[in-house]
Order: C-alpha cells, then structure tokens, then sequence
C-alpha cells in the first residue's frame, strides 16, 4: 500500500493470483481499490487517500507495523482509514471513521470500488472474470474459471452496512474514458445492480450514511478471497461486526509486538535501534517470507537461495519459520542435488531449473547455522521428497518448467550432502566452477561453457565445508568428514596461489581464463564479494585479507556519496562480456551501483577484524534513516527511509539514489551484522556469548532478551573505551569464567553485565 493509496491485494499468491491489479508506476501511482465520499446535498465528491481525487489539503498517512491509516479534513468531516489484514483471516479490512464536525446534519454517500481479477494481469483476466451475488449474505463475489493455477479462488467484496446499490460493469461505474478521478457512478443517485459474466468487470458498491451533528460513525468495507462460498459466508458473518475487526487490529498488533519484543536494543545510535528493534525483521518477515512482493516487484515466488537467506535473521527470534523453510526448500532439490532457482507455489509447481553455482549450497549453510544456533540437530533426521524433471542439456542455461514430485525421500542431511557434492566441481586453476551464475545473476556468461571459476564461490563452499564437517562427525561420516577437509584445504590454497591479485584477491575466471576483478580488467578491477567472503570463511590468509579490505576502503567506499559499490568500475565498453549485468546503467544496481545485500557483507568483515568504528561508520552510512535526515537528503535519496533499499545508484546525475525497495535481501544481513556481529548478540544452543564490535566512543548499550519467558537484561559496559574484548562477565552479581551465559528458561528476569 502506497501513501497515495495505491497497491493491490492477492490470494496465496502475491503474481500468480492477484485480488486486484498490481502497478509499479511512480508517478500516476494509480489505485485499484478506491474509496469515495460523496456529500449528499453538495454532491461534491472526494476520495478517503489522496489518490485519485487530490484535495487542497493536508494528509497525515502513518505505515506501522501491519497496518497503515490515512487521515484527512475536509467538508467538515474527520476522516480516517485503517487498512490491515487479521492474522489467520484471507480479508482485507478497511476500517473506515467519519466525524461530523458540523452542527447540522450531514448526509454521505460512499462508494467502494476495486478492480477484479484473480490471475497475473487484468488484461488477461477480465475477460474470464463472473461475477455473482451469495444469497445468504448479499456478498458479492467473482471468480476467474480459467485461473488453472488456482481453480478453487472466489475473490468477494462486502461492507458492515447495507448497500443500497451496486454494479459490477466497470463501463457503467467508471465510464468509457476510465477517469477514476471523475467516474459515472458518482454522478448517479443508484447504481443498476448489474453482475454475471460478459461485463467489463468491476465491484462497486454504494452505502449511504447518516451523521447527526458531532456524530461519529465506523464502517468495515472487506476484501478478499476463500477457496469456497461456504469459508466466504464464514469470514463475512465474522467481519461485518465492527468490533470483531477491531479485536483482530489488536490481535494484529500484539502478534507482532510480541515477536519484535524477542531481541530490542539500546544503543547510542537512535536510527540503528529504531531498525534492530522493528523494521529490519517487518521487511524481512512481511515482505520477503510472507508476501514475496512489493512496489518495485510483485515476485511470488520462492527464491531457494532468497528466501534461505532471509530466514538467517529470524534464528534468534522466530527459530521455527526457519526450520519450516529449510524443510520447504529441501522439497524443491532435484534428486541428482541442484535445486529450483525460484519456482511458484501453485496447484502445481513450477519453477526454473538452471545452473547457477551458489542456490544448492545455501541449504547446507542456512541448516549449519540454524544447528549453531538452536541446538537442534533432530531436523538433520527429518524426511523431504524431491523434485524430478529433465536435466539441462550442454548449451542450455536455466529451463522453466512443471517439475514432478518425486518418490523418492531423504533426510535433511541427505539433502544437504547432494548439495554438496554436486558443488564439488573445479576449473583448471582449482577454483569451483561458476556454471550460469553465482550470487551474482548477472554474471551470467563468466563461467556458462563450463570452464569460468567463481572466487567467490570458493571462499562459500570452503566455509560450507568447515561448518559441516563437525555435522558430518555427528552422523558419523567420518570418512567424508576427513574428505571435505582436505577438499576445503585445497580450495583455499589454489585460490591463494591463483587469484591473490596484488592488493586484492580476484572475484572470478571467464570461461577462456580470463581473470575478472583484477588490475588486468579495465572495468570491474575489485569486486567486494572476493574480499570480504575471504573473511567470512575464515579461509583467506589474515594478512593478505587486511590489504584485500584496505583496498575495497580505497576503491569501493565513497563517504561523500554515502555508498558502499558492489565492484568498480562498472561495465560499460569493455570487450568483456560477463553477461546481462552489462545490460545495465554503469553504476546502477548489480553493475557497479550499491547492491545493499553485499554491502552489509563489507561491514560483517570490518567487525570481523575488530574494526569497529569503521563497522558502525558503515552501517549507520548504508542505513537508509541516515540517508533522509535533511530536506536535501530526501530529494536525492527519493525512497523511504525505514526500509532496505536493494541498490543505491553510483552514476551521475544520480550518485545516493535510492533504487528498489522492500524486496530485497539485504534487510536480513543488515538485521545479522547489527545484532550479531556489531553488538556481538550471539546464541549458541542454550548459551548466549556476547562478544561485540563496537566504536570506542561507545560508552554503553543494552539488549533486553526473552527467552521463551524469561527475560534476560543485558548491559554491556565500555570503560576503556574499546572495540574489541570482554574482560568479565557477571549474571545476576556472579562472575563467569567462562564468560558464556546459561540460557534457562526459569520465568525470573535476569541481569547480565558485561564489561569490555
């Protein structure tokens, strides 16, 4: 939902199966669920949002965690809108208020109009979409018959209140010349009741109001969609009363509050805790894991690498929603161990099988740190089928298709094993082969012969392997175990003796051998990726990785602009051809520009190495509060400032752009970086070590932690004014030698301090 009151709704399926259209425009931001206000006597008409019918007049639009509300006064009416969605419910409920504020009687007719679809787009839809009305209820619902994806989905409208019209022919209600802003049917006293099929189709419904001088009225107006009339009639008996919705606003509410309340912060940095402590998880949960859509992509699909990623941040606050989507991925492996790309969850699944290097190994990495963090090793023994369908020939790329569900089971293990061993393929400098792509899509013509070899990659698989190892040893897979330790020692020795650069390691080999991020190239020289993984791993050589990360600071970070590039310089007229990232402007998005996702990974290595000014520097730089702090911020920024923006733009006239929002990945790593690795919050089965990275000024911060129901109270104290170190610890007045705390959950609050 737009502050203009765009956006749009769906059902199970944010692209697939859309309520209503679904529009990325900027600009026009045009609606497709609308209500208007008519005054009776005037026959003035206004829309609730300041789109389409834009008034003189000042709006106050407030996003909050699960809802938004728009307010206004005009024609002596306070106006307030409340739009959410309950918790367990497929309803949209906007909760409509309206104050007279005159001393006379006021008389108001109000119209709710949304645009019909259930499918991908209404250009294809409209044609198919019947609508009808429920005899019990008086509901009006609509249906698309031809939705193969969803063939069950009856989308409906209804209102708390008794219509006095309705029409479901968009010809009759918005005209010939579709104006939403000056439609027919608000010229009209009634509208026909016309509905069925052949219709140019719409939902219009018209409520007429009474308020008495001073009198405030609500309204509930519903939206949505069931897979039968029976589960609609339910849901509208249940929300026409106006104070069940506000239950389930309050249930919405303490639903949230509840999660958010796990891990809150306080640190000296205000725009980092207002981001730890609510909207990095609300991106991530909300937009990435539920809806998989957003203004600047309505996705739909499980990304298998995205959405494993995403699930990281949740470890410590909501351990099951990653334990279900490892479980879920594991489902789209193929039986010979490479993975769906993406695929849609529809009647049946389909999705795109191709030959990028890094979605498989995300399993084996996301189940690694989900046993670190829980303890919990039974979900290695959990049983998950597989997928089947046609392998890739030798010269194709990716295959979207409807694979089949295989008979085949497997434990978890299993399947991060398959994952494994399929990633065990190396070039002829021993490096891991880069197939279509790594993390980086674009890069989607470095290594597609067979030949190019993915730094990167190998810095991934080499921290995969030494996660698993021990893994291995549990199930007592010695003799792998052993394997996979010499396997990761070789990895890192041919990437130390084939792709250190001088002053940084290399990102990748082309297919002819070619070497790519190196002083060779005269565009991408240094790709962040390279050096900061070569921490992360733990596999670079420590010396070579503070000259590597000296020069991502020379080349890739620019203060003044207030980014952090992925690579430079981006790819404009070279004779390389690394694939569509060169499709892009040089400096935006994967070509050069900032791609949030890896630069959270540039502020994970500085506090790796200590370097905690320089961390915190960073993440206050990249953290989108910051970048809108001023008038002139704003006007350069141009995006919201309390979500991840996917990219920041490095060209001119745009340098500090915001590019898209939302659906992006980033938000997850930011939330991992900030709390585990900058404030040291780090849950290791039922212990909890805290071991921050912090700027010297640092005098003090606290984290208030609830474990299951006992609530641990955090301070850490910074007296010497340190980064690095912890000198003691105490819980509850007792020092621990240790210098790990017991994680037990005793229902008594408990105190923790540290000192550095």
């Amino acid at each position: 939902m737009t502050e203009g009151g765009g956006g749009y709704t769906w059902f199970e399926n944010s692209r697939e199966n859309k309520i209503t259209p679904w529009s990325n425009d900027p600009v026009s931001d045009p609606p497709s669920e609308i209500i208007y206000l008519r005054d009776e006597h005037t026959r003035e008409f206004w829309s609730l949002t300041p789109n389409p019918i834009r008034q003189n007049i000042n709006y106050f639009i407030h996003h909050g965690i699960g809802y938004t509300i728009f307010k206004q006064f005009s024609h002596n009416i306070y106006q307030e809108l409340l739009c959410f969605v309950p918790k367990d419910d497929s309803v949209k409920i906007n909760l409509i208020k309206l104050c007279n504020n005159s001393n006379i009687e006021r008389k108001i007719a109000l119209f709710y109009y949304i645009r019909p679809m259930l499918g991908v787009s209404e250009h294809s839809t409209q044609q198919f979409i019947v609508t009808d009305i429920l005899s019990n209820t008086g509901t009006i619902i609509f249906k698309n018959n031809y939705n193969s994806d969803f063939p069950d989905s009856i989308g409906f409208v209804d209102c708390s209140e008794i219509k006095d019209s309705f029409t479901c022919d968009r010809m009759e209600f918005i005209g010939p010349y579709k104006n939403l802003k000056t439609p027919y049917g608000l010229f009209k006293d009634e509208l026909s009741n016309t509905f069925g099929a052949g219709l140019d189709p719409c939902v219009a419904i018209k409520i007429s109001i009474t308020l008495n001088p001073k009198e405030e009225k609500e309204i509930a107006l519903l939206l949505g969609a069931a897979n039968s009339k029976d589960e609609i009639e339910k849901l509208i008996k249940k929300y026409k009363e106006i104070n069940t919705c506000k239950t389930e606003f309050e249930n919405v509410k303490q639903s949230w509050s509840s999660l958010l309340e796990i891990v809150q912060v306080d640190t000296p940095e205000k725009s980092m805790n207002i981001m730890l402590n609510s909207w990095l998880i609300y991106q991530t949960l909300c937009c990435r894991i539920y809806a998989r859509s957003a203004f600047y992509q309505s996705g739909g699909a499980f990304g298998f690498r995205d959405q494993l990623q995403d699930v990281l941040s949740l470890l410590n606050i909501a351990p099951e929603i990653t334990k279900e989507q490892i479980i879920l991925h594991a489902k789209h492996q193929f039986v010979e161990g490479d993975v769906l790309h993406w695929w849609h969850m529809c009647k049946d699944i389909k999705g795109i099988r191709t030959k990028f290097s890094d979605d498989l190994l995300w399993l084996p990495f996301v189940v690694a740190e989900y046993i670190t963090k829980t303890g919990d090793y039974s979900i290695l023994d959990i049983k998950a089928r597989f997928v089947e369908g046609e392998t890739l020939a030798e010269h194709e790329d990716e295959k979207y298709f409807l694979p089949s569900k295989s008979e085949e089971k497997a434990s978890i293990y299993e399947h991060c094993i398959r994952a494994i061993e399929r990633s065990l393929k190396f070039g002829e400098h021993g490096i891991p082969l880069m197939g279509s792509g790594d993390w980086n899509d674009g890069m989607n013509t470095v290594g597609n012969k067979g030949k190019g070899e993915s730094v990167w990659l190998g810095w991934f698989l080499y921290s995969i392997l030494q996660k698993f190892i021990p893994i291995c040893k549990t199930k007592y897979d010695y003799h792998r175990a052993a394997r996979y330790q010499k396997v990761a020692e070789e990895i890192v020795k041919s990437i130390e003796e084939n792709a250190w650069d001088g002053e940084w390691y290399r990102r990748a080999y082309f297919d002819d051998g070619t070497p790519l991020g190196s002083s060779q190239n005269s565009e991408c020289k240094i790709d962040s990726l390279a050096q900061t993984w070569g921490l992360i791993s733990k596999g670079a050589d420590f010396n070579r990785a503070l000259i590597a990360m000296k020069s991502v600071e020379n080349y890739l970070i620019n203060r003044e602009a207030g980014i952090i590039m992925l690579f430079t310089p981006p790819f404009d007229k070279s004779e390389l051809n690394p694939g569509y990232i060169k499709g892009y402007v040089p400096g935006v998005r994967e070509n050069g520009g900032q791609y949030t996702h890896a630069a959270t990974w540039v502020i994970y290595a500085y506090a790796l190495l200590g370097e905690g000014d320089k961390a915190v520097e960073l993440f206050n730089m990249i953290n989108p509060i910051n970048h809108t702090r001023t008038m002139y911020e704003v006007s350069k920024y141009k995006v919201e400032p309390y979500v991840m923006a996917a990219d920041v733009y490095a060209v001119e006239p745009h340098v500090g752009r915001g590019g898209w929002t939302w659906y992006t990945g980033s938000s997850s790593w930011m939330y991992k970086v900030g709390l585990e690795e900058i404030l040291g919050f780090k849950k290791i089965g039922n212990k909890l070590i805290i071991d921050p990275c912090i700027p010297k000024s640092w005098k003090e911060y606290k984290i208030r932690y609830k474990f299951i129901n006992t609530i641990y109270n955090i301070t850490v104290k910074n007296p010497d004014g340190k980064s690095k170190g912890i000198t003691t610890v105490t819980l509850d007045g007792n020092a621990l030698d240790n210098k790990e705390v017991p994680l037990v959950d005793d229902g008594i609050e408990h105190y923790v301090e540290i000192i550095m």
